[in-house]
């Protein structure tokens, strides 16, 4: 039975910055453009314990700068305990560049020299903090410089006073032990009577002991597998697990046998090789969710494999890690490809089980209207620049309203997050000040008034998303009905298709806003006739913007497309279209109780009285901002009125 303690798993050593080449089939000289990762094996498998279930934490340092504080902030996102990330005032986060160049070349550069992790020493451990964890993860790497080898021996007897299990990934890299020229980051092995004679001196300590066939070697300071082996098992009765790619991997509980197959096989699956960078790491996770847990060996080399096969069909390292319920769904159900990263479904529960962002309910502030505050100014005589100006004002009014509404209510869980809408034309300067400020931020990127749908940057809507910071949703407003005339239909249902697959391939989340051109006829099922269509292009929205459902009929059909279709849809927000208070409270009360229903995304409703008067000239700037912050934070009340109303109807 798994241990009862407060962690699952401490994992010590390497956490850095990947820059993976995001140009293939080329040099690593020829590089382009970067993505950015965090990195680090003892990280990514941290990651991807943790996304597995398993309470996972990390051991090590990072830089005090701006990549340092990535490695936190991405750690942290996934769950993973930091208390034990320790800030080095003056070494930098280590990097590495990688590049995929066919499906034998990985090219890699290391710059570690002086890094931040390699200044963990043994004041860093905390015997107390390792006795509170199941296991005890030691990167390989680590043990190559005196510092860290002795920081990663007290961590280990600190284990074993404690009744911590110690797992030890070998992660041999010859560069990382001054054994090649420092160009040389993708070499694997390099035999070395050294480095087998100091890997020896902590074999003892292990409980489990994973490698690749040639860590094997080098550990046990044999070219030959099962002479390797044995010699292993000499030191540590730890289990050994050694991984053959393709082939899956091995286990050994007890004596050597005379054969490698006769030890515990895991067979692999067949997939396709994109990038072997991190299939280690995912192999490592897969491993430690079924040995941690005490489940069978022969379960916990399944799970093993299953990781490693789908990391190495996609890019990057920890990104690129599986969920518990995407790993449950390929190990019983497999895929129609080998080429993982072609498998729509896969791709899908990947993105939306491994999102770091977490939202209840959301109280957005839409203000990305462009034409309808140009036309206003344009009547006035106003400049458009001062578009720009009038949005400045309702960002403050966003803060304000929002901060009043807060302090009304305390801390009560059930109060809904902040948000905004603001667009790139007449937003780009509030935008800086918005991203990265703890709230919800979307985007848009439709051509105002479009029909068929047009987008603002023109066709090739990629390459604009791909300047946009992460956390941006793409919000995208259609003028759509399921009735449609069918070529403007299927033209429309072809760039919403296109705009997905954008936002997958930059990791933008996508909101869609479907809105029935007015004077169409519309019934309780039109709006989910509309979203049934799209998804029947293979689209899954993250998100939905629908306006008010005000009956029970509409909202269940609502309910049954998304559920059918998409059981991991964030949710839908309800828009304004300037309507007035009490619809938009009807609105929120019918609302009430769905559990689909995440919050409300109005603006007109709430700016359109302040941008007619200031305009004008019959509003000064300080009117804006408190009539805009007055009128969302009545909203808010409505909403909150609305959920307590309900939850005082719910039995108890």
């Amino acid at each position: 039975m798994p241990s009862n303690r407060a962690l699952d798993l401490i994992c010590m050593g390497r956490a850095a910055v990947d820059l993976y080449g995001e140009q293939l089939g080329g040099r690593l000289e020829d590089v382009q453009t970067f993505a950015k990762y965090l990195g680090g094996s003892p990280a990514n498998t941290s990651v991807g314990a943790a996304r597995l279930g398993l309470k996972a934490a990390m051991l090590t340092r990072v830089g005090d700068e701006h990549n340092g504080r990535f490695v936190r902030e991405a750690l942290a996102a996934e769950g993973v305990d930091v208390s034990q990330v320790r800030t080095d005032p003056r070494r930098l986060t280590a990097l590495v560049f990688l590049g995929i160049r066919d499906r034998d070349t990985f090219p890699l550069v290391f710059y570690r020299e002086q890094c931040a992790d390699m200044a963990l020493s043994t004041a860093d451990i905390d015997p107390a903090f390792i006795a509170s964890a199941d296991t005890l993860l030691i990167s390989g790497t680590h043990l190559s410089q005196a510092q860290t080898f002795d920081a990663c021996l007290s961590a280990m007897q600190a284990a074993r006073a404690a009744g911590t299990r110690v797992a030890l990934d070998i992660d041999y890299r010859p560069v990382l032990w001054g054994l090649t020229t420092p160009g040389l980051g993708e070499q694997r092995y390099v035999a070395s009577d050294t480095v087998s004679a100091h890997l020896q001196k902590v074999l003892p300590l292990c409980d489990l002991i994973v490698g690749t066939e040639e860590e094997v070697h080098i550990a046990g300071g044999s070219d030959d597998s099962l002479t390797a082996l044995r010699r292993i098992r000499e030191l540590s009765h730890a289990l050994i697990v050694m991984k053959r790619g393709p082939m899956g991997c091995v286990a050994f509980e007890g004596p050597i046998p005379a054969r490698l197959d006769d030890g515990v096989v895991g067979p692999g699956f067949p997939v396709e090789v994109f990038n072997v960078l991190g299939a280690g790491d995912a192999f490592m996770a897969g491993l430690l969710r079924g040995w941690v847990r005490r489940e069978p060996i022969a379960q916990a080399l399944r799970y093993a494999n299953a990781c490693g096969a789908i990391v190495v069909s996609r890019h990057g390292c920890a990104p690129a890690m599986a969920s518990w319920e995407e790993l449950a769904h390929f190990i019983h159900h497999g895929s129609p490809t080998k080429r993982l990263r072609e498998d729509g479904l896969l791709t899908h529960l990947h993105r939306a089980t491994t999102r770091s962002r977490h939202w209840s309910t959301l109280a957005v502030l839409a203000f990305d209207h462009r034409a309808q505050l140009e036309e206003l100014a344009a009547r006035h005589g106003a400049a458009v620049e001062r578009v720009a100006d009038f949005k400045h004002l309702v960002a403050r009014a966003a803060q304000q309203g929002y901060a009043a509404a807060k302090r009304e209510v305390g801390s009560d869980e059930r109060f809904p997050q902040p948000g905004v809408i603001v667009d790139g034309r007449h937003g780009e300067t509030v935008l800086p000040l918005v991203t990265g400020a703890g709230g919800w931020v979307a985007r848009p990127v439709e051509q105002p008034g479009s029909r068929p749908l047009r987008f603002e940057d023109g066709c090739n809507v990629g390459l604009a998303l791909r300047t946009w910071p992460g956390e941006q949703v793409v919000k995208c407003l259609v003028s759509y009905h399921p009735d449609d005339e069918r070529s403007l239909r299927d033209e429309q249902l072809q760039s919403i298709v296109s705009l997905a697959e954008a936002c997958q391939a930059t990791d933008h989340e996508l909101l869609l806003e479907l809105i029935p051109p007015r004077g169409t006829a519309c019934g309780d099922d039109t709006l989910a006739r509309a979203m049934r269509q799209v998804y029947a292009m293979g689209v899954r929205p993250d998100w939905w913007k629908l306006a008010p459902p005000l009956g029970r009929s509409e909202w269940d059909e609502i309910s049954a497309a998304i559920h059918e279709h998409d059981p991991h849809c964030r949710g839908v927000l309800l828009l304004g279209l300037e309507a007035s208070v009490d619809h938009l409270a009807q609105g929120f009360r019918a609302a009430a109780g769905q559990p689909l229903c995440k919050g409300f995304a109005v603006g007109r409703s709430l700016f359109a009285d302040a941008a007619a008067a200031w305009f004008a000239g019959q509003l000064d700037d300080g009117g804006v901002i408190t009539q805009v912050a007055e009128r969302y934070h009545h909203l808010i009340q409505l909403w909150c009125q609305a959920q307590q109303e309900q939850l005082s109807r719910s039995p108890a």
